[in-house]
């Protein structure tokens, strides 16, 4: 009887230990089924299930048809037991590992996909520089080329010394940053070189678009001061209204505070309004300040026609700013993480409708399909997408550029008829759009149309807008009676690149336009 006893009680036993075993591993299996895979570790954790689980199956079925040949060996129950146990914790052991790796691992999937995303980003100083030198005339390349290349290296040093924390800093009521200016105390490894990074390719993409808006006729000094000014004071100043927060979470005791604007709703993601539409709204200000290119205009006020020297060399520079607005808008999210795909298809869309859109209308005004007007509704329909391509869907997305597009060909139009001379379109392109870019977020977003949410774009993208112009406009003014911004007629005529720069982009060539 005793014995009896005994085989039920280690019967009983090993129910309970298998039941809750088995409850275990079903919990584990459910609750790691439903992570999406996404790495290799990943993967093999989920073959590794698969294996485990089979051969815990294939062990109970043995237990029972053992037990049930063997009914009164305990010890043989305890054994299988303890066998099963020990597989079920090295079963555990590579979860536990996955869900403490997986949290570092995403975050080192973010530091290099924003890094690299800011390398793509820098890569359009040279987008621009080729837009640039192939729409002047032969005579003034150099100058243009030279503009591209220092304008970066003046907003670097520039950002690094001030501008970054003026931007990012600890919030003062949420117009402006401070604390922790050039950068010294913090370890090589910390998080927020990455960031810096990624932010000071965007200062210096704000920084050139006024470089061809006032092409052929500026000063390269006084161009050179603006740049130190503008990426220093200006671009932060009203980047921190909007932006202010981002910097939250990379050092525990640097930025974390909103803007004002940011802290009302205004949503601006990758930057129609801050880089765009405060770099339009510089270079509007530096045309009206430098004045037209010596015989742009007749006495009557008609435009005089000066086309680009190399049109092919304007279409290069197009096809690096479309490759390099990818980054520009996938890399704002920080984070290597789904949603980049969508918002790299909304800018490729949008960007496909505003170059076709753009052509189509000078197309139907001209009788031509002008190469100009493609090229800068193409990039016109970029910028307008920027500020929602992480909200809008991409058939929005299509709309949003199409409307970009035209609307940068209707401001072209419109910019000749008032006298404001601008060589490359930045205007049209980058103030245009990005402020019908921040409007766009609400009357497109995919949660549908809220009159409060245009409310707050509207105000957000006019106040930015506005204010960058009237600073933009006195620093351009202060420069021009200091040490001087509009180059000679003498000057003009011979051509910039021998007058600034001493030399000639095409020596052996003789040029039409000398």
């Amino acid at each position: 009887m005793n014995q009896l006893r005994s085989s039920f009680t280690h019967k009983g036993y090993f129910s309970r230990r298998l039941l809750a075993m088995a409850c275990v591993v079903g919990a584990i299996f459910l609750t790691t089924s439903g992570i999406p895979a996404q790495n290799a570790l990943e993967a093999e954790l989920r073959a590794l299930q698969t294996k485990q689980q089979e051969e815990l199956l294939q062990m109970q079925k043995k237990i029972a048809t053992q037990q049930a040949a063997k009914p009164g060996n305990p010890q043989f129950l305890q054994n299988k037991v303890y066998e099963l146990e020990t597989k079920l914790r090295n079963y555990e052991k590579p979860i536990n590992e996955v869900k403490h790796e997986r949290p570092a691992m995403q975050k080192n999937i973010d530091h290099v996909w924003t890094l690299v995303a800011g390398i793509m980003v820098f890569f359009m100083q040279a987008g621009f520089a080729l837009l640039e030198m192939g729409a002047v005339r032969a005579k003034n390349s150099i100058n243009c080329a030279m503009k591209g290349l220092l304008d970066f290296c003046s907003a670097a040093i520039c950002y690094l010394l001030f501008g970054f924390t003026l931007m990012y800093g600890p919030s003062s009521g949420g117009f402006i940053g401070g604390h922790s200016f050039w950068l010294s105390n913090f370890t090589a490894d910390s998080p927020l070189w990455t960031f810096w990074f990624f932010q000071v390719v965007f200062a210096g993409a704000a920084c050139t678009i006024a470089s061809g808006a006032m092409a052929e006729r500026t000063k390269f000094i006084g161009y050179m001061a603006y740049t130190a000014l503008f990426s220093g004071i200006v671009y932060p100043i009203f980047g921190h209204w909007a932006w202010g927060s981002l910097s939250t979470g990379f050092e525990p005791n640097f930025g974390g505070g909103r803007g004002w604007l940011e802290a009302l709703g205004f949503h601006d993601f990758a930057g129609s309004a801050v880089v765009h539409g405060i770099g339009g709204a510089s270079a509007l200000a530096g045309i009206m300040v430098v004045g037209p290119r010596l015989g742009k205009y007749a006495e009557d006020g008609t435009p005089r026609s000066m086309p680009g020297h190399n049109v092919p060399l304007m279409f290069l520079g197009t096809f690096i700013l479309f490759m390099a607005w990818f980054a520009f808008n996938a890399g704002s999210t920080l984070t290597g993480k789904a949603e980049i795909g969508r918002i790299a298809v909304n800018t490729c869309i949008a960007g496909s409708a505003g170059g076709l859109f753009g052509l189509l209308l000078i197309w139907k005004l001209r009788g031509v399909p002008d190469a100009a007007s493609t090229m800068n509704g193409l990039l016109a329909g970029c910028v307008a997408v920027t500020a929602g391509s992480d909200i809008f869907t991409p058939f929005s997305a299509m709309f949003v550029g199409a409307i970009g597009g035209v609307l940068c060909s209707v401001v072209t139009v419109m910019m000749d008829k008032w006298r404001l001379d601008d060589p490359v379109g930045a205007v049209p392109v980058h103030l245009a759009n990005g402020l019908f870019g921040c409007l766009a977020v609400a009357i497109f977003h995919e949660e549908g149309f809220k009159a409060a949410r245009l409310g707050v774009q509207t105000f957000g993208a006019i106040i930015i807008i506005a204010g960058s112009f009237v600073v933009a406009y006195f620093v351009f003014r202060v420069i021009d009676v200091t040490i001087g911004l509009r180059a000679s007629d003498e000057e003009q005529e011979m051509g910039l690149d021998f007058s600034e720069h001493a030399t000639n982009a095409y020596p052996d060539f003789k040029t039409a336009d000398r």
